[in-house]
Formats: structure tokens, sequence, C-alpha cells
């Protein structure tokens, strides 16, 4: 069995109650074993010759009720390896628990903060893990944009010592998946990347704009100037023929709308005579609009 060095961080939210995973490692996909979570139970990373039956043997027990250290010593006492393993869990309270095996490669060890807690094995120091925990604190916004710059930070600051290869991110909210059929908000993976900390974080700024809710500040009235610049993208693009009116008629809305489906921006689509300034300001950038223009 191969030894599983990296380094991740496991959170909860609770405005938005939210559980969340963040990993990264010179590992190919490492999103594929260590992160695991579930909404209503809590969050697992499992690593360091990772025991992968710790992640839905460990969320279904805290989804029964048992609190993160509870689960944890559960999970030790059956793994006859355990000093070879490392893990971090947080439990539907927020709860968190972490353990480092007295066997798992240098530099290794966890810490253990409020509502979260990182851990890394085979780092090039403790730095790692002393960035990622204070810029998880020190971050606002969402879970997921949290975590991301908790990971870039333990990556900058040193990360796996070998280098670089992969890196992922699993945020869980009931409800919170594409569409409310499931609750994967946000399951993005990085699997072989010179630099994947920071494709990663581009990735979550592209969930935003997939999939993120139009805030109502956000939303911009079409009035003339603006239906005749929305014409002239969409006969640029391709689906609009007709004159530049500056009215927004309803061939103009019918193309604009078959726009953000093809482009993927349906959940920021909006039925009146109001357009998404996030979504409006990215197709803008990719049909050759100038900025502020």
């Amino acid at each position: 069995m191969r030894p599983y060095a990296t380094f991740s961080i496991v959170a909860f939210d609770p405005a938005r109650q939210e559980w969340g995973v963040a990993v990264a490692s010179k590992f190919l996909a490492a999103g594929a074993v260590v992160p695991w979570a579930r909404a209503g139970a809590g969050a697992v990373a499992t690593q360091s010759y990772a025991n992968t039956r710790f992640g839905p043997e460990g969320l279904a027990r805290m989804a029964e009720g048992l609190s993160a250290e509870e689960t944890l010593a559960a999970l030790l006492s059956e793994d006859p390896e355990r000093e070879k393993r490392q893990v971090g869990l947080v439990d539907r309270q927020g709860r968190a628990a972490a353990f480092t095996g007295s066997e798992c490669l240098p530099w290794a060890g966890h810490r253990v903060g409020e509502g979260f807690c990182c851990q890394g094995n085979l780092l090039v120091d403790e730095r790692t893990l002393e960035a990622m925990a204070e810029t998880f604190v020190k971050t606002s916004g969402e879970l997921a944009d949290r975590l991301a710059a908790a990971l870039l930070a333990g990556d900058r600051a040193g990360g796996d010592r070998r280098g670089r290869q992969s890196a992922a991110i699993l945020v869980v909210r009931e409800g919170g998946g594409y569409g409310g059929f499931n609750d994967r908000y946000m399951d993005l993976r990085v699997d072989d990347d010179p630099d994947p900390v920071v494709k990663l974080k581009d990735l979550v700024e592209l969930h935003h704009l997939y999939f993120g809710v139009s805030r109502p500040e956000d939303l911009l009235p079409i009035d003339e100037a603006l239906a005749r610049e929305i014409q002239q993208l969409l006969r640029r693009a391709g689906y609009y023929s007709g004159e530049i009116t500056g009215v927004y008629d309803e061939a103009t809305r019918r193309a604009l709308e078959t726009l953000f489906g093809i482009e993927n921006l349906e959940e920021r689509w909006q039925t009146g005579d109001r357009i998404d300034r996030v979504a409006w300001a990215f197709l803008r950038r990719r049909f050759g609009f100038a900025e502020g223009g």
C-alpha cells in the first residue's frame, strides 16, 4: 500500500448548514479518496495509507448522533493499522476531532479549531497547517471560499514536501446540489496539474458563476441602451438576426434565453425585464465586448 501524503481541512458552516473538505496532495486524484461529506451528518478527510472505510462509516456514525470524538474513537478501535492513519472529522453540530498516527511520515500533525480541523503528513513543516488554520479563521464568505483560501495558504506555506499534483473540494448542504435533487453543492477536482490548488480556486469561481444565486443588487433593468447591446451581442454570437432596435421584445428574449442555456448560465436566468449582472459580464467577455464599453 502506498503512503497517502496530503494536507486537508474539514469544516462546518452553521449559518448555511454546510459541511466541507478541501484537500491537496502529490498524488493522482486525491479527491477520489480523501473527502467525504453528507448533509446533516458531517464531513471526513481520510489520508496517510488512507482507510477509505473511515469515510462512509464515519458519516453513518455521525448521522446516528455520535460526536466527532466518539466516531473517531470507534473508527480507530476497529483498525489494526491505525498508527499509519491520519483522519479529520467534523460532526453535524460542528464539533471537530483529528488523529495523526505515530507511523505517519514526517512532518505530520493536525490542528483542531472551532468548527474545523487541519491535518497533513509528509509536509515540509508545521507552517502548512498553521497557515491553513489562520487563513480559514480570518477569511469571510461562504464555506467553499474559506476552504479554498485555506488550502491555497497551506500550499504556499510549504504543502506536500514531494511537490504538487492534485486538489479537490467537496461541500454539501441539504438540497444544495444542481436543481436541488441532492446535497452535493460543490464537488470539484483537479486530478493532475502542476499547480492544482490555484486551478481549484479558479474552478470554485466558475462554480459561483454557473450555479450562484442571483442577488437582488446584481439584477440590471434592461433599458433601451442595454437592450441594444444585448441584441448586438446576440447577433455577434449568432443567435439573433433581427434589427438592432433597443427594444427587449420576445425575439430578443428568446435568443438571450437560448444563449444562457448554451453557456450553462440557466441558474442565473431572469424571466422579467432584468438580467443578472454577473452573467452579463461573463457574456460580454466571452464575445469580445470591451470592458465598460
